[in-house]
């Protein structure tokens, strides 16, 4: 594989809300977001827009993607939950989405969902509270079922 050509900061950055920025100003053809979403790429030391021949740094505020639907299919265990991003991802969570919580700088913990090679989408806060609505308790604590797994949700402190 050739050496990538690792280009310095153009002024990409994608916002805690999931609007994407060049130079400033949001990018507003979602063709074009999309395009560049599926060569977006997490590595050690930050995200990056991967080509064959080029790489270059994207500034991320939180998560690069925002859930802003889910579908339910289905009861306990055997519940499917289907995410769709902003980028028209569909991630079912389960055994390789994983449904989990950051830690927030002002204390509180965010949820997202696993989409793709280390990428996430945080929750947008309407599918969160429908997300909360399906909580059960079981032995392990609070939280929900999908394709099989069981997600906790984080306990307040």
């Amino acid at each position: 594989m050739p050496k990538l050509n690792v280009c310095g900061d153009i002024g990409l950055k994608i916002a805690r809300d999931g609007t994407w920025f060049y130079e400033g100003s949001p990018i507003g053809r979602k063709a074009l977001v999309k395009l560049f979403s599926t060569v977006l790429r997490r590595e050690d030391d930050g995200f990056y827009l991967v080509t064959p021949v080029e790489k270059v740094p994207i500034e991320v505020e939180a998560e690069p993607f925002i859930a802003v639907s889910m579908t339910r299919e289905g009861t306990g265990p055997d519940q499917l939950l289907t995410f769709t991003t902003n980028v028209d991802d569909v991630v079912p969570a389960g055994p390789d989405h994983a449904i989990g919580f950051r830690s927030e700088p002002n204390g509180g913990k965010a949820p997202y969902i696993e989409v793709r090679d280390g990428l996430t989408a945080r929750l947008a806060r309407p599918v969160y509270y429908e997300l909360a609505d399906m909580t059960v308790e079981t032995e392990a604590g609070p939280g929900v079922w999908s394709s099989g797994e069981f997600f906790s949700f984080p306990m307040e402190e």
